[in-house]
């Protein structure tokens, strides 16, 4: 049979001053910090004793000499303590959390909801077409940059000044380098380390994304 929980929603949601906790239950280190806040006594049932309601004095709040009668878990992370304090504070799950004020929301970025412009080349080159779209950027609070680059048939250079990991979505995507080519097709992944100096290229078309290190790749 599984083992009875107290957690700190039961402390909080306790009638009185005393919470009666089953004999062989558990008691999160949680829900004793909250009882301790809240003056709020833990004390073990007595299975043997008649069921009028009373109660064997078996354990206080963890922590207490009679902290062995009432098994507790490992004391939880500040920050996770703090959120969940702040919960019971608040009453739910909308209330605010300190440990995330401030920080920007997730973002999600549908494929195909891109914008690809296209990308500027030393000398203005235009051949071949190469089109990118950054959809996660510093403005989103990223220290990285995740987008998408489409390229039609050609190759052309580039040298990086950042790190890149490209995953490719279609086509194939033919990076050359000192060491030979590189050829990436649907679902590959491929890491360009800063430094490098390559050929971007395709013999038909290819659309990869890519996440780049630092976030300002374009300098």
């Amino acid at each position: 049979m599984a083992r009875v929980v107290i957690s700190a929603r039961d402390v909080e949601d306790a009638p009185g001053d005393e919470l009666v906790v089953p004999e062989g239950a558990i008691v999160t280190a949680l829900a004793g910090e909250v009882a301790q806040q809240r003056g709020i006594r833990l004390v073990t049932s007595d299975p043997s004793a008649p069921s009028s309601g009373s109660s064997a004095a078996g354990a206080s709040v963890p922590g207490s000499s009679d902290d062995a009668a009432v098994p507790t878990t490992r004391a939880p992370d500040p920050a996770v303590r703090a959120a969940a304090l702040a919960l019971l504070a608040g009453g739910g799950v909308g209330a605010a959390d300190p440990t995330t004020a401030g920080r920007h929301p997730v973002k999600h970025v549908r494929t195909g909801e891109e914008r690809p412009t296209p990308l500027p080349r030393p000398g203005g080159s235009t051949d071949p077409d190469v089109r990118t779209a950054d959809v996660v950027t510093a403005a989103d609070g990223s220290p990285m940059t995740a987008g998408y680059m489409t390229l039609t048939c050609g190759t052309f250079p580039w040298h990086l000044d950042y790190d890149e990991i490209q995953v490719v979505l279609e086509g194939e995507l033919h990076i050359g380098t000192l060491d030979g080519v590189r050829i990436g097709r649907p679902g590959d992944i491929l890491f360009v380390p800063k430094g490098s100096n390559i050929t971007f290229g395709t013999p038909s078309w290819t659309r990869f994304a890519y996440v780049t290190y630092p976030a300002d790749w374009q300098g």
